[in-house]
Formats: C-alpha cells, sequence, structure tokens
C-alpha cells in the first residue's frame, strides 16, 4: 500500500503544532506538539476518545479554531503547485481561497448544516460563489456530476428542503458539496454518527469509490475504529491533545504499541465475547 513516491512528498504537513483554549480559571492545553503529514492520495484516519483533540486539529488545519483558542506554535503546510503554502500566515484572500478549493471540511453533527429554508440548489450556489465559483451552469454540472457519484438523483435532491431529506441523504450531499472545488484534501469530522448501519455502509462504500476516482487525500477523524480500520491507510491515536502513536492500518491494530490505542481496540465489541 505505500507507494515509495509518495514518501518524500505530502499534501499536509504539521509540524509541532500547539493549541490552548482560554477557559474560565485559565488555559487549557488541546494540542501538545502534534507532527504529521498526509500524503497525495492517502486516507489518515484521526482516532481517539472525545476530548482528545481531534477535532480542534481538524479545525486548525483551515483555520476555523474558535475565538477562545490561540495557535502557541508549529506550522501547517499545504503543497499547492509544487510549492509549500504556510497556512498559518495566509491573509484574508488567501485563505478564502485555501478553503474548499485546496481544502474541505465537512463538521460533526454536520446533518443540521444546512439552512432549513433553502433548497439545496440555492445552498450549492451560494457556497460556490463564495469561493470564487460564479458559472452557474459550470456549478450545475459538477453538482449534478457528484450527486451522481453519491448514489442520489440530483435533479430531485436540488429542487428539495433539508428536512426533506433522509439523514443518509443529506450526509451525501455534504460529501458532495465538499468535492465542489476538487479539493486536494478532504476532512472528515465523525461522518458516520447518528446514522444507521446499513447508511453508514452506503456513506463508507461512496467515500472510497470517490476516493479511487478523484484520488484526493482524506483526514478522517472518528471514535469508530472499524471505520478507520476500514477506510485508512495510517491510523493516528490521539490521547490528552498528543499523538501518542502513528503506523499504518495493519501495524496499529495487530501490533499497537502504546497502551492506550491497545485499549482502544480492547474495548470494541466482537461477537465471540471478552477478548
Amino acid at each position: 500500500m505505500n507507494d515509495p513516491a509518495k514518501e518524500t512528498q505530502a499534501t499536509l504537513r504539521v509540524q509541532d503544532l500547539r493549541i490552548r483554549y482560554r477557559a474560565d480559571r485559565g488555559w487549557v492545553q488541546a494540542v501538545r506538539g502534534v507532527s504529521f503529514d498526509v500524503r497525495p492520495g492517502e486516507t489518515l484516519a484521526l482516532i481517539g476518545e472525545s476530548g482528545s483533540g481531534k477535532t480542534t486539529l481538524g479545525l486548525s488545519l483551515i483555520r476555523l479554531l474558535p475565538r477562545n483558542a490561540r495557535v502557541e506554535h508549529g506550522r501547517i503546510l499545504y503543497q499547492q503547485d509544487g510549492q509549500q503554502v504556510d497556512v498559518l500566515g495566509l491573509d484574508g484572500r488567501g485563505l478564502r481561497a485555501y478553503r474548499w478549493n485546496h481544502v474541505a471540511m465537512i463538521f460533526q453533527g454536520a446533518l443540521n448544516a444546512f439552512n432549513p429554508v433553502l433548497r439545496i440548489w440555492d445552498q450549492v450556489l451560494d457556497t460556490a460563489r463564495a469561493h470564487g465559483m460564479r458559472d452557474r451552469r459550470a456549478v450545475r454540472e459538477r453538482i449534478t456530476e457528484l450527486l451522481r457519484l453519491v448514489q442520489l438523483e440530483p435533479e430531485r435532491v436540488l429542487r428539495a428542503y433539508p428536512h426533506q431529506l433522509s439523514g443518509g441523504m443529506r450526509q451525501r450531499v455534504l460529501i458532495a458539496l465538499g468535492l465542489l472545488l476538487q479539493p486536494g484534501l478532504l476532512i472528515l469530522d465523525e461522518p458516520t454518527t447518528a446514522l444507521d448501519i446499513l447508511t453508514q455502509r452506503a456513506v463508507i462504500d461512496v467515500l472510497r469509490d470517490l476516493r479511487e476516482r478523484f484520488a484526493f487525500s482524506l483526514i478522517l477523524i472518528s471514535h469508530d475504529l472499524s471505520l478507520a480500520a476500514e477506510l485508512a491507510d495510517r491510523v493516528a491515536t490521539m490521547y490528552a491533545g498528543t499523538m501518542v502513536e502513528l503506523a499504518s492500518v495493519w501495524d496499529l491494530y495487530k501490533r499497537p504499541l502504546h497502551p492506550y490505542t491497545a485499549g482502544l481496540i480492547r474495548a470494541v465489541p466482537t461477537l465471540h465475547g471478552p477478548r
């Protein structure tokens, strides 16, 4: 699964990232000296319990941290046209071009992210225009193609209001919307939360097919170890703001080196009772 050509480059590189939040009783460290890279076409899963720093790390990659958060130290470098772009140093215009065009994120709880009083098409068009894609026909053609690829009927979905779509349909619309501007990296935060098991399977199949077709990199943030095992090339374990382990999916699940990773794996229910 490892491609030697990919070893020498990275779509995204994070170096010694440290993030903290201002709380009522002072500063709380959320991310502690995290370093990793994401290779072209690779899926990297971030696993760990709630509060381990996974979502904070994901939000920092597109600079959407809340106002009480501060990046203390570190670098986030994105590979663009053969050049490394310092994400933390981007100005307003550069940041707008970076988001969605190069890196897109689908947030946890995003099933409620749609405006309930606007049709799906209007929201797609607003997103495209906000990021410089103003050709209405081109937007229509692109979203129609993507909706078909995520196994939805474009005309019906684009005419619909959010409440007229099931949770699984809305999740797939969001995946299509995330790929609208053809980003090189897609970040998914808990993409199967609140979905039934059959819908989860449909979403997993869609993600696998899209990644193979468009060859984008993917960061998957999840507490679901089975989802990470099925989609990821490498898996990183987050614990108390620290990345305590990073390995290929096979090595991490078969030979975990950190006790916390081993504990997470042992906690997964099996059909055969206790391990």
